[in-house]
């Protein structure tokens, strides 16, 4: 089989269905949808779930866990990646957007300590991992708390 010999499989496309459009293309006059009813009028029909007054699948089924409404999400930066910045240079979540080392700033960033820092850094952060803030200081780097 070459390139220009390709088709569709038989039967994998479907003609549109061009409803009302008068008796002769069978779908006119109530355009497949039967005489009356909620279904047959415009914007009629159920909303999705809807199980005909009985109660829905959804809500018969138990509820588990418990989600925090005041959550924070914090974005995590390792210190292997803060090795890419040269040496003193003051690492800010503004310096970490702009070089798309995280994508987004959410409630703040978080500094984990897994890697190696082996340069002087200035890291502002809004939380730091107690293994992250030894490597950083050990480094004569320093931290501070946003």
């Amino acid at each position: 089989m070459k390139l220009h010999e390709l088709k569709a499989a038989e039967g994998s496309r479907h003609a549109r269905k061009r409803v009302g459009r008068g008796y002769g293309s069978g779908l006119g006059k109530t355009s497949g949808r039967g005489q009356k009813g909620q279904k047959s009028r415009s914007g009629g029909g159920v909303r999705p779930g809807f199980e005909g007054g009985q109660m829905p699948l959804i809500q018969r089924l138990p509820k588990r866990g418990f989600k925090n409404p005041t959550r924070k999400e914090y974005s995590l930066v390792n210190l292997e990646t803060l090795s890419k910045f040269d040496e003193g240079t003051e690492v800010t979540p503004e310096l970490l957007l702009q070089n798309r080392v995280i994508r987004k700033l959410n409630d703040g960033v978080k500094v984990l300590g897994q890697g190696q820092l082996d340069k002087k850094l200035t890291v502002k952060a809004h939380k730091f991992s107690a293994s992250a803030k030894e490597a950083i200081e050990a480094a004569g780097g320093n931290i501070e708390v946003i």
